[in-house]
């Protein structure tokens, strides 16, 4: 069994990354219970494949550790600025720059080009050397997205203590799984029935 399926076996995406790329990005670093710890963008094969199924990059865009190591840094800036958000403290100064670096890599719009069968379209180019500043771009505009939109207030950590997931919150639920609410819950009980009871 490889270490992807294992890792997205062990968790479903957290509420909101179905709308928010950006969300299953920033938890594509996940801390499972016993101190373990999967990154999906541990390896360029691994990098390769979260991109590719995600429409971010070809199969065969032979993803590099330089490109890697961009998009891991680039997710924890993200990781910050999040974190941020959810504590109320203002965002970290290298955080911003680094996710402004990444909005300007890629450009926004879409060119004028001419088939001589169909004629005149419009597409972004994407040479193979820019897929990266490609899928950097698109993830930091979804983030700035997310955190300027109207789910902004919906964003939390997950409430169970070993987890270092984000979601967005619906009602009550705080948690990034079931797994996390049952472990969470689990622990709550245990310390009710440890705790010395008062005469």
């Amino acid at each position: 069994m490889s270490e992807l399926v294992t890792a997205e076996s062990a968790l479903p995406p957290a509420p909101g990354a179905e709308a928010y790329l950006a969300l299953d990005f920033v938890n594509s670093a996940i801390a499972l219970p016993g101190g373990q710890f999967i990154d999906l963008l541990g390896t360029p094969e691994a990098t390769n494949q979260w991109l590719t199924e995600r429409g971010l990059a070809p199969a065969d865009a032979g993803v590099q550790e330089m490109c890697t190591t961009q998009l891991r840094s680039l997710r924890e800036h993200i990781r910050a600025l999040f974190a941020a958000r959810v504590a109320g403290l203002p965002a970290l100064p290298a955080a911003l720059s680094a996710v402004n670096d990444a909005l300007s890599r890629a450009p926004t719009a879409a060119l004028l080009y001419w088939d001589e069968k169909n004629g005149p379209y419009r597409t972004v180019p994407c040479p193979t050397n820019a897929i990266l500043d490609r899928a950097l771009a698109t993830l930091a505009a979804n983030s700035a997205d997310l955190l300027t939109g109207p789910d902004a207030d919906r964003l939390t950590a997950c409430g169970s203590t070993s987890c270092n997931r984000f979601l967005l919150r619906h009602g009550r639920r705080h948690w990034c799984s079931i797994r996390c609410g049952d472990r969470a819950r689990a622990a709550r009980a245990y310390a009710r029935r440890t705790q010395p009871k008062a005469d």
